[in-house]
């Protein structure tokens, strides 16, 4: 009959196929919502953030909600006057059950107050309805309906969905009052007034790189780039450490003031698409005892070294870092798996080496390799803000560094660079002047004449020993404070860095 819509045959009307069991819909929620927007638009105010027309089940009321969204945010009156007018140009008025059923809605309507809480019911219903898909479609794949997938495959592609469904329309997020923004900024300043080097966010266990930066802050997104051989993931380490040993002090301070239950633990998480996790802790080790980790793999070290070996790694242990070493992993498994470790253990800071060996979200295929990093990169900004965590990202640097006389890096010169600087809060360039020195020491050759070469080589080992086991950090982009350029100590024995102190010629490696 015109004017009127069969709730009993929704399949005609764009739900979900009905099998033994109906799936999960509440009509007479849509009916009242439906009627409070059109009895009073302001009612579409208290669930446009979160509610859009595919999330109805009966797909006449998504039309009518669409059109009286489309009406209301033009700043027109949307009633059933005008939805009638709308639904005759578009030929849908049949569809959407004529004008009585219009009419109907708007004597459904109980009141806009309750306006919010039909739109939650509604769109619950409509995650359930989701739910019910997805798992017929992990059913279906595993059936081998999709046979180029493999099982570690489905189960990321599984993972992707339900973490697609879970943040998709999310309504929790609003508005946060000046008020509110004051006082965190406030608590944020007063803990790093407190903090002994005033350090507000994660150390990264440099003094000078930490009073440039304040440490690494939550949410950001920090990208450290150099070129091969300029030790990117031994200053990730260094960080990676001196974060997790940050945080072991902490919770044992805390633990004994009685509030170890009260704090979370922030762990650190370094996912290693290039190094094994062997390799890594092989470093740390070696940065630890002073004994190189090439001697270390030989296994030539005396009794006295092997004795500092295993107190080193006692004392490590207890450390809460965890590594990931799977290759060539998606984006969207480097997020889930991240997302578990903060429920179970917590989360303090993300590590990871290098963003290029990741792959892009599954099921997306970017048209090109600029595409690619920018969904990564996108990706892992997005995971920094909704973990609250840092996240620092390694990154190749392209061969046009090789090119230029002056070898320091430049932001041009990260690889697909307009999307990694446009991301990133901050940029760190790690550059060795006496990586690229030691392969220009004076040949015979170059310098037949006598005497000539002597003086050559004199002034290049006086170069040699100012460079000699110093690095530059180049803060080249930073959203909340400044730039510029810091210096550290790093010793490629041991691949370790700690604080420079040219004042006294010596290092702090702590």
């Amino acid at each position: 009959m015109p004017g009127t819509i069969d709730t009993d045959k929704r399949s005609t009307l764009g739900l979900i196929g009905l099998s033994e069991r109906a799936p999960p819909a509440n009509i007479e929620a849509e009916q009242a919502l439906l009627g409070a927007i059109l009895a009073n638009n302001k009612a579409y105010e208290r669930i446009s953030d979160f509610l859009s027309h595919e999330h109805f089940a009966l797909a006449a009321h998504g039309k009518i909600f669409a059109a009286a969204a489309r009406l209301i945010e033009r700043g027109q009156l949307a009633n059933a006057v005008t939805l009638k007018s709308w639904f005759e140009n578009t030929g849908e008025l049949e569809e959407v059950g004529g004008p009585p059923y219009l009419a109907q809605l708007v004597a459904a309507m109980v009141g806009i107050i309750n306006a919010a809480d039909y739109g939650r019911v509604i769109f619950d219903s409509y995650l359930r309805r989701q739910l019910i898909d997805v798992g017929e479609e992990v059913v279906n794949r595993a059936y081998g309906m999709e046979p180029q997938a493999d099982a570690r495959a489905q189960l990321e592609m599984a993972e992707q969905s339900l973490f697609d469904l879970a943040t998709s329309g999310r309504a929790e997020g609003d508005f946060v009052s000046f008020e509110t923004a004051l006082a965190r900024a406030a608590d944020a300043a007063e803990r790093a007034f407190r903090l002994e080097g005033h350090v507000s966010g994660i150390t990264t266990g440099l003094r000078d790189l930490d009073a440039k930066l304040g440490g690494l802050q939550n949410s950001d997104l920090v990208i450290l780039a150099g070129r091969p051989g300029m030790g990117k993931t031994a200053l990730a380490m260094k960080i990676a450490f001196s974060a997790a040993k940050a945080a072991h002090e902490e919770a044992e301070a805390a633990a004994g003031e009685g509030e170890g239950r009260r704090r979370e633990r922030k762990t650190v998480a370094v996912f290693s698409l290039e190094m094994s996790a062997d390799q890594l802790a092989t470093r740390l080790v070696a940065e630890q005892t002073r004994i190189s980790s090439d001697r270390i793999r030989r296994g030539d070290i005396a009794q006295k070294d092997f004795d500092r070996f295993v107190l080193a790694t006692q004392q490590l242990y207890q450390l809460p870092l965890f590594i990931d070493d799977t290759p060539a992993l998606s984006i969207s498994a480097l997020r889930t798996r991240a997302r578990r470790l903060k429920r179970k253990e917590g989360l303090g800071l993300i590590v990871v080496d290098y963003l290029q060996l990741l792959r892009p979200p599954l099921g997306e295929r970017p048209e090109n390799r600029v595409l690619e990093i920018s969904a990564i990169t996108q990706g892992l900004k997005a995971l920094a803000k909704e973990l609250a965590v840092p996240v620092l990202a390694l990154s190749q640097l392209s061969r046009a560094v090789e090119s230029r006389e002056d070898k320091r890096p430049q932001l041009s010169d990260l690889r697909e660079s307009g999307t990694i600087e446009q991301d990133a809060d901050v940029v760190i360039f790690l550059y060795r002047d006496e990586y690229y020195l030691a392969g220009r020491k004076p040949k015979e050759t170059q310098f037949p004449e006598p005497g000539k070469l002597e003086d050559a080589i004199t002034k290049w080992q006086e170069q040699m020993d100012k460079v000699h086991n110093v690095a530059e950090i180049i803060i080249a982009k930073q959203r909340h404070g400044p730039t510029g350029t810091v210096e550290a100590y790093f010793e490629g024995e041991f691949t370790a860095f700690g604080n420079l102190d040219r004042h006294h010629a010596d290092a702090d490696m702590g």
